[in-house]
């Protein structure tokens, strides 16, 4: 599958347009394995939730949002249920202003449709034609997409990588700092420490955003927001839904639809 992923790729990358759309379809469970692009990408699936992973860290993308991937990172994506990839590469240095690094955006129902009718454009489109004009407003688009915080960053310290795997494996692991550091046989400060220099969040910022991206691939599987809540490490699934609505600005029940 990455083989032919990839042969498929190359056409969109040798192309002399600044833009080409493409469309692939993967089953529950695919993963297309490490691999990077010399174009950047908006990567977005109109079905299913992708969960890329890169040095850089994991991102969970559903179909309401899309992923701007910058030229040259290397990444894996795998899939959470059948997913209907839709993507655009977009050599960024004829644009300006689009994003300089990877990030997950909002995507309008303009952006959507824009990105669903590239895939539809030929790769020897007319600069100056409709299908041009097209590619550049989608540009535009995604220029002014808002930035969402679906960005879970991975430590290096090896230490820090314990705590942050077992909350990964455990979500609703209620673990304090300083149980962590006496495991470790550090102090809470040295623990505080190395997550604001390694992930730029605190350990509580840190663990809720992993429950919140925990949430959105069971959620993507229509599980039950109670089950999800209490997987995650919530009392009662009203708290769970006030800190939902307060990163997403809608209740998990609404998100997917």
């Amino acid at each position: 599958m990455l083989d032919q992923l990839i042969r498929k790729h190359l056409d969109f990358h040798d192309t002399d347009r600044p833009m080409a759309g493409m469309d692939i379809d993967y089953p529950d469970g695919a993963e297309t394995g490490w691999h990077a692009h010399p174009r950047g990408q908006l990567l977005h699936a109109v079905e299913g939730v992708m969960i890329v992973r890169s040095a850089a860290g994991l991102w969970v993308v559903p179909p309401s949002r899309a992923l701007w991937i910058t030229a040259g990172l290397e990444h894996t994506v795998k899939m959470s249920g059948h997913v209907r990839i839709r993507t655009v590469f977009v050599d960024a240095t004829t644009f300006d202003h689009l994003p300089d690094r990877t990030c997950v955006m909002a995507v309008s129902s303009l952006l959507r449709e824009l990105v669903v009718a590239a895939a539809r454009v030929p790769l020897d489109y007319a600069e100056d034609s409709r299908d041009g004009r097209l590619m550049r407003l989608l540009a535009d688009e995604t220029r002014v997409a808002d930035v969402l915080p679906l960005h879970l960053p991975e430590p290096g310290d090896v230490r820090l990588r314990q705590i942050c795997d077992a909350i990964m494996r455990r979500p609703a692991d209620t673990t304090t700092v300083g149980q962590w550091a006496s495991r470790l046989n550090v102090t809470a400060k040295t623990v505080h420490r190395l997550f604001a220099r390694e992930t730029g969040m605190t350990f509580a910022q840190w663990r809720e955003q992993a429950r919140l991206l925990f949430a959105l691939r069971r959620l993507a599987h229509g599980e039950r927001i109670i089950d999800i809540a209490f997987d995650c490490g919530y009392a009662s699934q009203s708290a769970f839904t006030a800190m939902f609505r307060r990163h997403f600005g809608a209740p998990p029940s609404s998100f997917y639809q």
